[in-house]
């Protein structure tokens, strides 16, 4: 849940001008091989105004170019709203330029369901935001780019009021108001996990955004509904954390021929609980399906006594560090004390330890607090928490605010 809202150390600058003038060449030449001896009569004509150094700038600007994964990577959030701002993107872009920060994620479909770039695209254009988002989002893209600025793209997925608006019967439904959707307490509205028609869109959407240039996508509120009247909620598919997994098997199966990075979010307490929090989510079923696993390790969202830390806000270092630990634990263990149906894993009532796949702990990167909540959180908060996370064994982080300052981090972290 939100509130509030590797180092292949790449230099800034590259030398990537010389190789897309190399492929420009090469695809020049075999257009030109091509058409003589498919089209002899396209050369009566004449090309003296023929400019190869224009169709060389042409198909360099128009290549989409997917940069590798940094490692490690050092993210921030930017808010759809913010990259449809030229002034308040560039000033977070500066800051990434010049201070160890490799990555931005950009939401390209928010909590209003709303998409941040346009698209023709007849399955996604009815969604595109008319108030938030960019218009030059494939320049931006490719902006960020030339600085080596690795770029994500963040998907809200289930919570969807657009999209629930165009099909409320695709979405979670009310027992009281039959045929209507069942709304959180803040009104939202969210897709029924088992909807594969839904599934589909995703999938689509997932599609335009790597062939704009996004190199990695992010898939946030991968999770049934909570903060909300759940007596009142109805489900497809009440078998909360089969329901999701088989989303997670879909979604892989359709986006990631791609070759696109797929990274997921899920909340901090699914690194130390084997239940599935009631919304569906274990890390078990999640680590197979994606590259990277984004647990919300954010202080201000464990409940107070959690671990015995008291107040956990004024233990973010202790509150991080056992959430991270456990998160290595999990992913590098051969076994797991869920219980395994077929390949799915379910919640045990008498916890047996289950064989399963390890992974490599970096697939872990979790998402880390630079806002107040219930808080304070300055410099000295941040660096506790980059802190945590290395010392749990990983190396890549990303932060969120929801208003995009960083004023903490952007305290904290030298500039180059």
């Amino acid at each position: 849940m939100r509130k509030t809202s590797r180092t292949h150390n790449i230099s800034k600058k590259s030398g990537r001008a010389a190789l897309y003038g190399g492929i420009a060449g090469a695809i020049f030449s075999g257009v030109v091989a091509l058409s003589y001896v498919a089209l002899p009569s396209f050369f009566s004509l004449d090309y003296s105004s023929v400019s190869l150094a224009k169709l060389s700038e042409d198909i360099e600007t128009n290549k989409v170019v997917h940069l590798p994964t940094p490692d490690p990577l050092k993210g921030i959030y930017m808010s759809q709203c913010v990259v449809g701002t030229p002034s308040f993107r560039g000033s977070l872009v500066k800051f990434v330029d010049e201070t160890p920060l490799n990555a931005i994620v950009i939401d390209i479909k928010d909590y209003t369901g709303r998409i941040a770039f346009k698209t023709d695209n007849p399955t996604l254009k009815d969604s595109v935001s008319t108030a938030c988002g960019a218009g030059d989002m494939k320049d931006f893209i490719k902006s960020l780019h030339d600085k080596n600025i690795y770029v994500i793209g963040r998907v809200t997925v289930f919570q969807d009021p657009n999209y629930t608006k165009l099909h409320p019967e695709q979405a979670v439904q009310s027992k009281s108001r039959p045929g209507e959707p069942w709304k959180d307490y803040k009104g939202l509205s969210f897709i029924d996990v088992s909807s594969k028609a839904y599934w589909g869109y995703v999938t689509a959407l997932s599609k335009e955004a790597y062939e704009i240039g996004f190199d990695e996508l992010n898939y946030d509120y991968i999770r049934y509904p909570s903060d909300g009247p759940m007596s009142d909620a109805v489900f497809v598919n009440p078998r909360k954390a089969e329901a999701l997994e088989e989303f997670f098997s879909y979604l892989h199966a359709n986006v990631k021929p791609m070759g696109v990075v797929m990274s997921a979010d899920l909340f901090g307490m699914t690194t130390t609980n084997t239940d599935d929090l009631n919304i569906g989510q274990q890390l078990e079923r999640a680590l197979p399906f994606f590259d990277y696993i984004a647990p919300m390790v954010y202080p201000s969202h464990y409940p107070n006594g959690f671990h015995n830390l008291g107040n956990p806000n004024l233990r973010p270092y202790e509150v991080v560090n056992f959430s991270l630990t456990e998160a290595v634990r999990r992913t590098e263990a051969t076994s797991s004390p869920v219980a395994i149906i077929g390949s799915v894993p379910i919640a045990s009532t008498s916890p047996k330890l289950y064989t399963k796949q390890p992974y490599s702990r970096l697939k872990i990167r979790p998402w880390l607090q630079d806002f107040n909540y219930g808080g304070t959180y300055g410099p000295n908060e941040i660096d506790a928490q980059i802190r945590a996370t290395t010392d749990a064994g990983l190396n890549s982080w990303m932060f969120w605010d929801a208003g995009n300052k960083y004023s903490s981090l952007r305290a904290l972290l030298p500039k180059n």
